[in-house]
């Protein structure tokens, strides 16, 4: 089948002998046994539950892994992730990534020993001269939040080759429905399905994906054992969100296109970091790897002043955190996602009180704009 199909059709419930449509929310903690050594397949919701199995499945099949974890939220993912790693493992992090991991790597995942490096992952030659005998992993988000580079999953992957390290992509922006990192040699995936996969801001969500079945039975037991594990119910909500993925990252991305470029034509912004733009720096790398640009735009204006003026000038669009979602939301990194990067980091980085950040939705172009348009006024 094709992505939209799979999106629409997913991974049947072996469960469901009625016949439903819509997958059953098992909403259930525990499962009886038929008798002793006899089972039904389940035994606690902690290990597994029947939605939340056929929405791993979906997820991988997606993805084309070979199994994908769901948790309660993004961050959840990256936790169980962490503790693949001993203490004196050292992992190479694309500088510009989500403020959340910046926070659980430096404060939780330092304190238990493992060492990082952060760096511009766009730029390969640094890459390969970072590595040493302790790196255990390349951890990259692309396009990364909030400046959008983009990296090239490929050519990491070139230089790690014979090696053990492993090369892990937060696929969170693009969704497998414009980029497919295990064909580029990715070894784990990482999302939080809070977004895209979600849809509809009503949800939190996350998951690893992995193609290597060793490294699916070492995640499988740190899910079990720590616990963090999705609910039926939430299960559910992103089963439902995943078959309206195709068309709405589609509709998303042509919105983002054209905010992009008429945001370039407005006398008060400064700069627009947009991967479908040509004059993106990595926008080569991005046609070669992905098919589609997302809907993820950040931009700079004139003033601190400026960027207020916006966010509290919008009507249709919502000044909030988060994204993915149906609605169009605008967020101001340096107060929300990155609060927690230390400001010279931040500042290093391009985020600062004139840098906003736009999850554009599936509205009326027309009506986004104008929006855009009354606020800068």
């Amino acid at each position: 089948m094709k992505i939209d199909t799979t999106c629409v059709h997913g991974v049947k419930d072996k469960a469901n002998l009625t016949g439903a449509v819509t997958v059953p929310i098992y909403q259930s903690s525990t499962f009886a046994h038929p008798g002793v050594d006899q089972s039904t397949g389940y035994s606690y919701s902690r290990l597994q539950n029947p939605t939340k199995e056929v929405l791993e499945n979906i997820v991988a099949e997606l993805e084309n892994g070979t199994d994908a974890l769901g948790f309660s939220t993004g961050m959840a993912a990256v936790s169980t992730l962490m503790e693949l790693f001993k203490p004196g493992d050292h992992i190479i992090a694309t500088d510009d990534l989500y403020g959340g991991s910046i926070r659980l790597f430096n404060n939780i995942s330092k304190k238990n020993g493992l060492k990082f490096d952060y760096i511009n992952t766009s730029d390969i030659p640094t890459v390969k001269n970072k590595i040493t005998k302790e790196t255990k992993a390349i951890f990259i988000e692309t396009p990364t939040n909030p400046m959008m580079r983009i990296t090239d999953i490929a050519a990491v992957k070139d230089i790690i080759k014979g090696t053990d390290i492993l090369l892990i992509v937060d696929n969170t922006f693009l969704t497998p429905y414009f980029q497919q990192p295990f064909s580029l040699g990715a070894d784990i995936v990482v999302h939080s399905g809070t977004k895209y996969l979600g849809g509809h801001n009503d949800t939190l969500a996350g998951f690893l994906v992995t193609s290597n079945s060793e490294i699916a039975e070492r995640l499988r037991f740190i899910h079990k054992t720590t616990g963090a594990c999705l609910a039926p119910f939430d299960s559910f909500l992103i089963i439902r969100g995943i078959k309206t993925l195709a068309i709405r990252m589609e509709k998303a991305q042509e919105n983002a296109a054209a905010i992009a470029g008429w945001l370039l034509k407005q006398e008060k912004v400064t700069a627009v970091h947009y991967a479908g733009l040509e004059t993106h720096p990595d926008y080569a790398v991005s046609k070669k790897q992905a098919t589609g640009f997302g809907a993820m735009i950040s931009f700079e204006v004139d003033s601190e002043q400026t960027a207020h003026q916006i966010l509290e000038g919008v009507k249709l669009i919502m000044f909030a955190e988060s994204l993915g979602g149906v609605e169009t939301l605008i967020t101001y990194p340096m107060l929300q996602t990155h609060a927690d990067v230390p400001q010279e980091d931040r500042e290093a980085r391009g985020i600062n009180e004139r840098l906003l950040r736009i999850s554009v939705g599936i509205e009326n172009i027309n009506d986004l704009i104008n929006d855009l348009n009354q606020a800068l006024a």
